[in-house]
């Protein structure tokens, strides 16, 4: 390849290794300690390789593995059985035999999730991430990118860059890996043609370019044949860089960098094994920490020094990322799970309201509006995800509008957490700018994202102090405050019910207020419809409203069919200890529907009246209501006493 092709390509020329005068493994039968000093002190480079389907990932990983001369131990003693069964034993390892071995995995299914491999040269020891090549399966090519310092991105010569490459080269820049290697493969199948190399060359720089990508290195080969992979091939002598092992062993490792950036760590938990001995415990992100050093928690700001690194083998005189270590600090500060301890000089940020970009992972949706978890480092918070600026087409690099983001797709969107958490931009930190989404309910993994900046709305809002608490005005009121949340099906009787337990409730003198779903809809939320996104939203503002209200000192009641569980335990979330009370209004759907007290069944069941409850969208009971009204077992009446009754019996209701 002339010099000129490989600037543009973003490559620098290099020579291939000279070769040693010895293997460091010959050392095993010499000097032990001598190598076991050398195997500490390699650096370890994680990176992936990724591509469409069949650009050859399994074999080139098969020929990195028997080149380096370094595979797992339950490979080989399967190879040398293999050895002995084609009469090869005494022969050495054949490389047929290995890509037969990663091939049968393949079959079995293993690759459709990422398949991790380690080896080891003279120089590095390395971990490979084999990811899948099928668009389904992106969110496991995002898994085994968002650890990793290099990506190896295959194309097969014959097909040149396709949809999946421009998927995979965009994710692993927004994924923040700098550097790439762009493996053009199947050489051989081409008749090692330089020119077909430059072709391909050309295209994928040209969209490189568009997509950010200012540096890469490409090398064609053969995974097969084994051209270029650990040594110069003479077939392609037109090719005069490095070969991909060489590259692989002296790119530089970002770790190496880590150490100097501010220090970042994320406590995983508070170390307390006696009275006089408390640390804070956790793995360094970045950065190194000595003893004396100032630290500042984030997000709670509090400042001390530390006194103490502490770890299993005894107190260190310095840390750097990558080390879990125990910190003691110089002052009893309060510190939990999800806090950083950061540089007090150059502290982390923190906000509540963020810019990011998502990888959308899950088969189902994404629900603007609806409450999800979002755990960075070790926090894990509640957070709602609006409905997306826009969705990024990996082709044309366009900004479509998008209502929603479903699997494989990539956004941008804003995100509100519950409360603030520490933060930096992902473009600068890796550990304190990605974050994952989680469902609520089965603890799923929905989609990856990384954090661009904090919304100026975030750090322009601020708490006023009220002097007024609410617990003065339900003492002015005489009563506990409470929520109390009727659901059920449309027809089920929850406005019915909920005005009696008023009514009870103002003949005793208590202060109340009863917001009902209809009433609401001419206010409030008059701009909202009835998709799942509106429904969420609706909720979500009753839940704000009814919140100040109990500050207020009130007992609110709500009736509102609010038919997703996961809209219904945010608000709980919200509400102090005690204060939520669920009231499920049991009715079966025929029963409701028999009613029809406003028609609406009929209008749903002749295809008028879309995204009804129970017709054509879900309702989801609650699994532990505090009170339960079966509608078909007592009057309205009944169920209204029951309910007060419920609030006087041990509920502190009428103080």
């Amino acid at each position: 390849m002339p010099a000129d092709s490989l600037a543009k390509a973003g490559a620098t020329p290099s020579a291939p290794p000279a070769g040693n005068a010895y293997r460091p493994h010959d050392l095993i039968g010499t000097d032990i300690d001598l190598y076991l000093r050398q195997q500490q002190s390699k650096s370890l480079l994680r990176f992936i390789t990724c591509g469409s389907v069949d650009d050859g990932k399994s074999t080139l990983i098969g020929r990195l593995l028997y080149d380096s001369k370094m595979i797992f131990e339950d490979q080989l003693a399967a190879l040398e059985a293999d050895s002995k069964r084609h009469g090869t034993q005494g022969q050495g390892i054949d490389f047929a035999l290995l890509v037969d071995g990663l091939a049968a995995e393949r079959e079995q299914g293993i690759t459709i999730d990422v398949a991790y491999r380690f080896f080891s040269t003279d120089k590095r020891k390395l971990i490979v991430a084999d990811t899948p090549g099928h668009e389904q399966y992106t969110r496991n090519m995002v898994t085994g990118a968002s650890t990793a310092d290099l990506a190896v991105i295959l194309i097969d010569a014959r097909k040149g860059v396709l949809t999946q490459t421009r998927r995979h080269s965009f994710l692993v820049h927004l994924l923040g890996i700098r550097h790439i290697v762009l493996a053009i493969n199947k050489m051989d199948l081409v008749g090692f043609d330089e020119a077909r190399f430059e072709a391909i060359l050309a295209d994928y720089r040209a969209f490189a370019t568009e997509i950010g990508i200012t540096h890469f290195t490409a090398i064609p080969v053969s995974g097969l044949g084994g051209d270029n992979i650990a040594s110069q091939s003479a077939r392609m002598d037109w090719y005069r860089g490095p070969s991909l092992i060489h590259h692989l062993e002296t790119v530089p490792v970002d770790a190496d960098a880590l150490a100097r950036q501010p220090f970042r760590m994320p406590v995983q938990w508070v170390n307390r094994p006696h009275s006089d001995f408390r640390g804070f415990a956790g793995q360094i992100a970045q950065g190194e920490v000595r003893p004396g050093d100032e630290m500042r928690l984030v997000p709670s700001g509090r400042t001390s020094r530390v006194r103490r690194i502490v770890t299993m083998d005894g107190d260190l005189p310095l840390a750097q990322a990558g080390q879990s270590v125990t910190l003691c600090l110089a002052d009893e500060v309060d510190c939990a799970r999800g806090e950083w301890l950061t540089s007090a000089d150059a502290p982390a940020e923190a906000a509540d309201q963020f810019e990011a970009s998502l990888v959308w992972m899950a088969g189902e949706s994404l629900v603007p509006g609806r409450a999800y978890w979002l755990k960075l480092g070790t926090r894990t918070i509640a957070a709602r995800i609006a409905a997306p600026k826009y969705e990024i087409d990996v082709n044309t690099l366009t900004h479509a509008a998008a209502r929603t983001l479903a699997l494989n797709s990539i956004g941008v969107v804003e995100i509100t957490t519950e409360a603030p958490i520490p933060f930096e931009a992902y473009a600068q930190n890796r550990a304190l700018g990605g974050f994952v989404l989680i469902d609520r309910i089965t603890n799923a993994t929905l989609a990856a994202g990384m954090i661009h900046f904090a919304l100026r709305r975030a750090s322009n809002v601020h708490w006023q102090a009220i002097e007024i608490s609410r617990e003065a005005h339900a003492a002015q009121k005489g009563q506990s405050p409470r929520l109390l949340w009727f659901t059920g099906l449309s027809g089920s009787g929850k406005s019915t019910i909920a005005n009696l337990v008023e009514k009870k409730l103002h003949a005793l003198g208590r202060h109340s207020f009863l917001l009902d779903g209809d009433n609401i809809r001419h206010g409030l939320n008059k701009d909202l419809g009835f998709t799942e996104a509106d429904r969420i939203e609706n909720i979500r503002r009753i839940g704000e409203v009814a919140r100040l209200m109990t500050d207020a000192g009130l007992i609110v009641l709500t009736a509102f069919i609010s038919p997703f569980r996961a809209e219904r335990d945010m608000i709980r979330e919200r509400m102090p200890a005690g204060e939520f009370v669920e009231i499920f209004v049991d009715t079966p759907l025929e029963v409701a529907e028999s009613r029809d007290v406003k028609g609406l069944y009929k209008k749903a069941r002749a295809g008028a009246l879309r995204n009804f409850t129970g017709i054509d969208s879900p309702y989801e009971p609650p699994l532990c209501p505090e009170i339960r009204i079966d509608t078909m077992a007592m009057t309205p009446e009944t169920a209204a006493q029951i309910i007060v009754d419920y609030l006087a019996a041990g509920q502190s209701l009428f103080e």
